[in-house]
Formats: C-alpha cells, structure tokens, sequence
C-alpha cells in the first residue's frame, strides 16, 4: 500500500490573536505546495525521513517508541503520527512517511505554516497506510496543539486542510488531548463536535506576500501577548477584529478593492496595538505597497515574517512586486490554492529518500 499526498501553504488575510480568544479568523491556502510519500511496511517500524534525514521507532497502541530524541524539524509530523496511532489504538504494522518543505526561497522559516502541512500531511499520511475512517483534520489539529506546548489556534491546519479561502473559529481540542493522555482518544474523536470551518466563495483576490527578511516565534509572540493583555483586554480586542474582519470579507466577496483596503489598514493599526509585532521591515512593506495604491497588513503572529498584500487589478500588483523587490524585499504573486488531496504521481524524490 502506497500514496503521494499535497498540501498547500497558508496566509492570514483577519483574526490573527483574535481567533486565539474566540474570535473568528480568515486564512487563504496559497503555493507554495509539499508534498507526501507514504508506503506500509511488513514489520512494525516507523519511518519518517525529511531532507535533513530520517527518525525510526516502533508501532505501540500508544504512539511511536521513537528510537532516538525527535529533532526540532521533526515534531509536527511525529506527534501527528503518535496521535494516529493513539486513534488507531491497537497493533498495527508499520509504515514509511517522506515529506518535502517547500519554499519559495532559501530560507525555511517565512511564516507561511511549514509546520502546519507538516501535520496535516503526516496525519493523512498515517491514517490512510492504517485504513482508518477518522478525520485527520482533527488529529492535524491535536498534533499541531501538542506541537505548540498547546498554544495556537490551528488556523492554519484548517486552512491548509480545506484549501481556499476559509472562515474559522478555534477548535477546542483539549478534550482531544486529555483523551490522548489518558487513551481513549478514538471514542473522544467519534463524540467531539465538527469543525468550526467555512469555506468562502472562491473570490477574485490579486493577492501577494512579501518576505520582512526576518523570522518570528510564533509561541513566544503568543506568550508575549497573552501575558500583556487582561481578559477584558482580550475581548475589546476580538470585538474589534471580528468587526473589522466582517467587513474585510464583504469586501472581497462583493469585489470592493477600496473597502477591502480601508479594513485591512484597520486590521494592521488594531495588531499593532498589542506591542511592538511591527518591524521596521514590516512597517517599510506596507509603505511601499500603499504608495502603489494596493491593500497591506502584517499577516501572522507579527515581530518578524512578512505581509499579505492584496492589489486592485494584476498590473498594479505586478508594479508593486516589482517596486519591493528593487528596495531588497522578497516579493511574489499568490493565489488561492486547494487543500490536502490525494496525488497520482507525486514527487519521486521522496520515494528514493525512504530507499536510501
């Protein structure tokens, strides 16, 4: 049994922190796509290889006995196969998995949720080589939480698995993960309530992304914000990011370039009000764009990344790029993408690293 999997990138357009507290967020699934090679195997080992190289274990009921201290690079996806096999919760052969992590440059880290499709692709991956029904959204969900010391809202997980453009609320997966510890997380997943997720009609976006030249932890900028705010901060805070969002997403489905604009402006001004997430590059970014007459904001958790940029027609966005990229900002079109899906051929370079 064998299967190539892709799966898309992921880009904040509202809701960033909003979400995090009950808000509602919107995501778009952009390129770049990874991709997925997974194949059964006739013993009870567990293989799961990255171009930086490869982790062993054993199939249990309770997860993988990995054989070595998982690496960093490595954490999304092992504790997207543990939870698989919490799920499955009983002997099972084992099987081999091969993720590639796409960019759209050299660095690996731009903010466009590489752990995330980490762990959308090894959950499906790991469910499918068991022939097991469950939703590996969920468990994408609950191993991205594990991932996050339990920090984050699994909006990019969402995104990443619907493809499009999507409306979200954070999925309350504590349960989940008490049940993990406790092993009775298959009967949890059949009682646990659908996801809160919505995908839009598919809008007319001239999207862009543009790189700020520096990464940001995303935990530690939760850990920051949270730790700043009162929880009557919080909600004046998600109150108006759910305003702003609902505005911004009328704008996009009615085609309304200047409104859109006006709200995301709002949005990046409201961000900038729970501490210093604005760089110098990333208040430069939206200068520039701005001067272009195109819509800017920083998208994601801030302190670093880089910014979704949403053009009036092709010509202007290309006229921007071309603008950002000559002041040394790394720029490029996007557009919206689908989700997790099953590949008939797929990348053969994965297939030779499980070989080698």
């Amino acid at each position: 049994m064998e299967r190539f999997l892709s799966a898309p990138s992921k880009l904040f357009l509202t809701g960033e922190y909003a979400v995090l507290w009950g808000g509602t967020a919107r995501i778009a699934a952009v390129p770049p796509r990874g991709d997925a090679y997974v194949r059964r195997r006739d013993d009870r080992e567990v293989h799961l290889v990255l171009e930086e190289g490869r982790v062993r274990g054993y199939c249990t009921p309770r997860g993988v006995n990995w054989s070595q201290a998982v690496p960093k690079t490595f954490s999304f996806a092992c504790h997207a196969l543990d939870e698989v096999l919490r799920a499955h919760g009983r002997e099972a052969l084992g099987f081999e998995v091969a993720l590639s992590s796409p960019t759209l440059r050299g660095e690996k880290k731009l903010g466009l949720g590489g752990s995330a499709r980490a762990a959308v692709l090894a959950s499906e991956a790991a469910r499918y080589v068991l022939d097991e029904r469950f939703d590996a959204l969920k468990l994408a969900l609950l191993a991205h939480a594990q991932g996050q010391a339990s920090l984050g809202s699994g909006a990019d997980v969402a995104a990443i698995f619907a493809g499009g453009l999507i409306r979200y609320r954070r999925y309350p997966v504590e349960p989940l993960l008490q049940a993990s510890r406790s092993g009775e997380l298959a009967a949890a997943l059949d009682g646990s309530p659908p996801v809160d997720l919505w995908r839009l009609p598919a809008p007319r976006l001239h999207l862009a992304y543009a790189f700020s030249g520096a990464s940001a932890s995303t935990t530690r900028l939760i850990e920051d914000a949270e730790a700043r705010l009162r929880p009557e901060d919080r909600e004046g805070f998600v109150l108006k990011s759910d305003q702003l969002g609902e505005l911004a997403e009328k704008a996009i489905l009615s085609g309304n370039f200047p409104a859109l604009g006006e709200a995301l402006e709002e949005l990046h001004d409201h961000l900038k009000t729970l501490g210093p997430l604005e760089t110098d590059a990333i208040a430069r970014i939206v200068a520039i764009a701005r001067s272009y007459g195109c819509a800017a904001k920083m998208s994601g958790a801030g302190g670093g990344d880089g910014c979704v940029l949403c053009a009036p027609d092709d010509e202007v966005r290309s006229a921007m790029l071309e603008g950002l990229n000559s002041r040394g900002f790394w720029a490029v079109p996007l557009s919206l993408e689908a989700g997790l899906r099953g590949e008939l051929e797929g990348d053969r370079q994965l297939r030779q690293w499980l070989d080698g």
